[in-house]
C-alpha cells in the first residue's frame, strides 16, 4: 500500500505524473481538503482534477464519500484513473468532458464543490453553483490575481457566506550542490464560501 495513514499529505512523487500537467502541492492540498470540510458520506465534485490528488486523497479519507473528478483531456482523464488504481482508491467516478458544458449530466448532485482549473473560471463558478445542494461549499483554486478577483465577485454575486480566501506560502527544503536551502513552492489563492 502507498499510503498506510488516515491523514491527507501524500509526497508529490507517489503520483503518476504527465509533463505539463498541474499536480496540486501536498501543503497545499493539506489546505484544499481542510477547507472542503468533507463529511464521511459527502459527494464531491472535482472540476479541473489534472493529475487527481484531491480525488485520491479524499477518496483515502472519506471512503463511503462519494468524488466526481471532471476533466476535459481525456488522456489526462486516463491519469486520474491510474492514480486512483495506484492508491487503490475506488469511489472515484471519472467524467471527460469540459466544464461548465458537462456537468448538467452528473448525478448526484454535490455537497461540495473543488475547483481547480478550466476556462471560463466564471461560468465555471456560476454553473457549479446551480448544482450545489443548500448549505453545500465551494472551494476554488487560482494562481493569479486576475482569476482571484473573478471568484471572489463570483462568491460575492452569488451570495455565498462564509466566504473565506487563503494564501499559500510554502517553502521546503532542497539540496542545492552542497547546500541545503528554502525553495518557495508556488503560491495559490484558496477561496471558499457556503450556499444558503
Amino acid at each position: 500500500m502507498l499510503w498506510q495513514y488516515k491523514t491527507p499529505g501524500i509526497p508529490d512523487k507517489l503520483f503518476e505524473r504527465l509533463p505539463g500537467i498541474p499536480l496540486s502541492k501536498r501543503e497545499v492540498r493539506i489546505l484544499i481538503i481542510s477547507s472542503l470540510r468533507m463529511k464521511p458520506d459527502s459527494v464531491l465534485w472535482d472540476i479541473g482534477a489534472g493529475t487527481g490528488t484531491i480525488p485520491v486523497e479524499i477518496g483515502l479519507l472519506c471512503p463511503e464519500g462519494k468524488i466526481v473528478a471532471v476533466e476535459r483531456d481525456n488522456e489526462v482523464a486516463g491519469l486520474i484513473e491510474r492514480n486512483c488504481d495506484r492508491f487503490g482508491v475506488k469511489n472515484v467516478k471519472v467524467i471527460q468532458g469540459s466544464a461548465p458544458e458537462c456537468l448538467e449530466e452528473i448525478q448526484p448532485q454535490p455537497d461540495l464543490v473543488c475547483i481547480e482549473g478550466g476556462k471560463p473560471i466564471e461560468d465555471i463558478l456560476k454553473q457549479t453553483w446551480k448544482y450545489l445542494k443548500p448549505e453545500g461549499r465551494i472551494v476554488a483554486t487560482v494562481n493569479n490575481l486576475e482569476n482571484l478577483y473573478i471568484i471572489s465577485k463570483g462568491l460575492s454575486e452569488l451570495q455565498a457566506r462564509n466566504i473565506e480566501v487563503v494564501q499559500s506560502a510554502v517553502n521546503r527544503l532542497e539540496t542545492r550542490g552542497i547546500h541545503q536551502t528554502f525553495a518557495a513552492v508556488n503560491p495559490m489563492f484558496i477561496l471558499s464560501g457556503e450556499k444558503l
